[in-house]
């Protein structure tokens, strides 16, 4: 698979916000799905937001709203902006690609299965 790069992670106080970025090669499909993934210690692995080749979005239901995914179709990245963090943001952030993507399952549950990941980066948030 493709190898997708993240960078954009670091430390920020509770309250503020970070932007998240994943670049990859070309898309070697038409379809896709793409997203973000989290892991915070001592917890399961949570979708955090993905958007599909038409531009359909989700989101965790919890983070609708403080946190905003989105594409750059010249530059084959995709963002995640986080705002008005929390401690409990704090974790890695993967970055996870389905390429040849139908639309079977919904975009968060193909990509657990069947998405390449990035190696991850680290956001911390301080209280």
């Amino acid at each position: 698979h493709a190898q997708l790069s993240e960078s954009g992670g670091g430390s920020v106080q509770a309250g503020g916000s970070l932007r998240l970025t994943c670049t990859a090669p070309a898309h070697p499909s038409e379809t896709y799905c793409w997203g973000w993934f989290r892991q915070a210690p001592g917890k399961e692995l949570e979708g955090v937001a993905s958007i599909d080749n038409t531009g359909r979005m989700k989101y965790a239901n919890h983070l609708r709203g403080r946190f905003f995914i989105s594409r750059d179709s010249l530059k084959n990245a995709l963002n995640l902006l986080m705002k008005s963090l929390e401690p409990d943001d704090a974790g890695i952030y993967y970055c996870v690609k389905e390429d040849w993507y139908y639309g079977r399952r919904d975009c968060f549950t193909s990509l657990a299965e069947n998405g390449y990941w990035g190696q991850g980066t680290q956001v911390t948030v301080s209280s």
